[in-house]
């Protein structure tokens, strides 16, 4: 699989301000890219369509019949379309269909895009770049499972084609929402251990952090500063756990104070957390909102607000 495509992906990305800069195709090609591509379909149906549309049978029949002017066929041809705006137009899909739909859409575009091996490879590094990658505002397991599972179900692929879907897939499958989240130990500064599933609390906040982290200074702000996560830590149902997961333990003591002392403030003996693989920390900051049986109810996150809004959305129940 040429996932080294995705670096060529995150460049466009990065520079998505001056897209009049990139390369422009032939005649040929450009007459081409103008019949298949849905770049001017995703603008009109983001600005328009969606807006007014008035029934759900309007909704599927847009989600349905999204990627119509995408040639399947193109084979080799598939160069000729504009990276950036397929990624665009990938992450509008996935922001558009609901979660409920998701796993059977995405298997279905997964079915049609493997026709060929050059189509299957355009498509499985344009979903990671929209759903796996750690800088993708877009990342989400669940949608990425599925596309996963339908990439490595492919003949196209060989053995060694199915190595690194097949290593996503393991940790993608880790810690999904509303299964029990991976028990792990951690070691105060004082050398006492605890683990997670000994925690009591409604709810627990998992936060993986790095004390050099300027998004995670950030995130330990917003989480002092929330009137709702603070009532319910002063009433003694949140409890919040951050752990440093890395080798640096003189680092991670000499900030120690950076984090609230109500906190459970914890690291990683051993590494053993990335060792087995146990969570996904591929990026630092990642929060994890636990129950009080320890099921995951948000996985891998960075919003604050998230949580809030789901911990309400829990209290009304």
């Amino acid at each position: 699989m040429k996932y080294g495509y995705i670096l060529i992906c995150l460049l466009l990305l990065c520079s998505c301000g001056h897209r009049n800069n990139r390369p422009t195709l032939d005649k040929e090609q450009s007459d081409k890219r103008t019949n298949i591509a849905p770049g001017t379909r995703r603008m009109k149906r983001s600005v328009e369509d969606i807006s007014t549309l008035k029934t759900r049978a309007d909704y599927e029949a847009m989600i349905t019949h999204y990627w119509d002017d995408f040639d399947f066929d193109a084979g080799e041809d598939v160069v000729a379309y504009d990276t950036l705006d397929i990624i665009y137009a990938m992450s509008d899909y996935v922001s558009y269909i609901p979660p409920r739909d998701a796993d059977s859409l995405l298997r279905s575009l997964m079915r049609r895009a493997s026709v060929s091996r050059p189509m299957i490879e355009f498509f499985a590094t344009i979903a990671e770049v929209v759903l796996h990658d750690p800088n993708s505002p877009l990342r989400n397991d669940e949608y990425y499972i599925p596309i996963l599972e339908t990439l490595l179900e492919s003949p196209l692929l060989d053995e060694y084609d199915r190595i690194a879907p097949t290593y996503d897939l393991q940790i993608a499958l880790k810690n999904r929402i509303g299964t029990p989240a991976n028990n792990f130990t951690y070691t105060l500064s004082n050398g006492r251990k605890g683990e997670l599933y000994d925690i009591e609390a409604d709810y627990v906040i998992v936060m993986f952090s790095n004390p050099e982290c300027p998004m995670c200074r950030e995130i330990v702000e917003q989480i002092s500063s929330s009137p709702l996560l603070n009532e319910l830590t002063e009433l003694g149902r949140l409890k919040t756990l951050s752990l440093y997961p890395d080798v640096d333990i003189d680092a991670w003591r000499s900030h120690l104070d950076d984090m609230p002392e109500t906190w459970i403030r914890g690291y990683d003996e051993g590494m053993i957390i990335t060792e087995q693989r146990l969570y996904n920390l591929n990026a630092i900051p990642a929060l994890y909102l636990l129950d009080n049986q320890k099921c995951v109810l948000i996985k891998d996150g960075t919003s604050v607000a998230r949580i809030e809004n789901v911990i309400a959305i829990m209290e009304e129940m």
